[in-house]
């Protein structure tokens, strides 16, 4: 076998390596990997019609109750968030989406389920947060957040 042959055969088993290593590490990049960070799509697979309870107890395990409950629905949307105390519930917050499955309102609900605060969303065209509208029950607009993404 000539000195040419015998190189491009290296090259090749070289390249052919490459792969194999390449394909294995990505072949481990799966929805199945804790660390490998998560897509919107695969995220809303998985909560689904899902209903998350959080739980505390004191200190020696004796006492229980419901700290945080969240729901969300068939699309795998979050449509309802409730934060407990002891004494029951803290607040309560429902979500509203678009067509595009993007968050345009959030109605919050204080300990007695009464509304005390609704928040609008605009969003960019790269589909990030750019203004949100806060009001006050009535519909009267109190603040305004602006969103201003950079990078260093």
């Amino acid at each position: 076998m000539n000195k040419k042959r015998f190189f491009l055969l290296a090259l090749l088993f070289a390249f052919a390596y490459v792969v194999s290593v390449y394909a294995q590490d990505n072949s481990k990049e799966t929805s199945t990997n804790p660390n490998r960070p998560t897509t919107t799509a695969e995220k809303r697979e998985r909560n689904r019609n899902q209903v998350v309870k959080e739980w505390n107890t004191d200190a020696k395990g004796k006492r229980k109750w419901m700290d945080h409950l969240t729901v969300w629905d068939e699309r795998g949307l979050k449509i309802e968030e409730i934060e407990y105390a002891v004494y029951g519930q803290k607040e309560r917050i429902t979500y509203e989406y678009d067509a595009e499955e993007k968050c345009i309102r959030e109605n919050v609900y204080n300990d007695k389920n009464k509304l005390y605060r609704i928040r609008k969303y605009e969003y960019n065209e790269d589909g990030r947060k750019k203004v949100q509208y806060n009001y006050n029950p009535d519909g009267k607009l109190y603040s305004t957040k602006i969103f201003d993404y950079s990078y260093q």
